[in-house]
C-alpha cells in the first residue's frame, strides 16, 4: 500500500509541475506517394491517366527519389489484359512536359528537381490497354518508393496501390 501511495504523489507533482508526458498526435510521415485516376473504367483501345504524386512534409528538400510500379498479383493472374505505358508527363507551372522512364524501374527521376517542404510533384502516365486486351478484368499496380533528403536522412515506402481500372467489354 505504502508504494502505491509514494507512486501517486510522485505522478500528482509531476502532473501539477507539468512534467509528466503529454499525449501528442503522430507525426506526418516526410513524404507521402498518392495515385489517382482520371477513369476507373476504360474498354479494349482505351486509355487511361494514372497521376503519382510525391508530398513533401519534411523540413526539408527531396533530392532524390527512386519508384518502382509494378502490376498486382490478380493482374498478372489475367494474361488475357493487355496493356502498357505508353506516355508520361510532369505537371510544372509552364503546363506538362515530357518524361522518360515509363517502364517498371526508376519512375522517380521523372519527379523532376528538387521537391521543396511543402510541395509536391505529380507524374502522368498513360496506361494505354490493348485493342486485343480481354476485357471484365481489372488492372492495378503497386509502387514502392525511397526519397533522400537534403539533411542526409532517407524515407522508404510501400506499398502504395493505384486505384484498379476495370476494363469492360464494349
Amino acid at each position: 500500500m505504502r508504494r502505491f501511495g509514494l507512486g501517486a504523489v510522485l505522478a500528482l507533482a509531476l502532473a501539477a509541475f507539468g512534467m509528466a508526458p503529454g499525449a501528442s498526435a503522430a507525426a506526418a510521415a516526410p513524404a507521402e506517394l498518392t495515385f489517382a485516376t482520371d477513369s476507373v473504367t476504360t474498354t479494349p483501345g482505351g486509355t487511361v491517366n494514372l497521376s503519382m504524386t510525391i508530398t513533401n512534409s519534411n523540413t526539408y528538400d527531396i533530392w532524390f527519389v527512386y519508384q518502382t510500379i509494378e502490376p498486382t498479383w490478380l493482374t498478372t493472374q489475367r494474361p488475357d489484359l493487355k496493356y502498357s505505358f505508353t506516355g508520361c508527363s510532369l505537371a510544372t507551372a509552364a503546363g506538362a512536359t515530357p518524361c522518360s522512364g515509363t517502364g517498371p524501374a526508376n519512375l522517380g527521376a521523372n519527379y523532376g528537381a528538387t521537391v521543396p517542404p511543402g510541395q509536391s510533384r505529380t507524374v502522368t502516365l498513360t496506361l494505354e490497354i490493348g485493342a486485343d486486351s480481354g476485357c471484365n478484368g481489372n488492372i492495378g499496380f503497386y509502387s514502392y518508393f525511397y526519397a533522400e533528403f537534403s539533411d542526409s536522412t532517407n524515407l522508404s515506402g510501400g506499398p502504395v496501390y493505384t486505384p484498379e481500372t476495370r476494363v469492360l467489354c464494349a
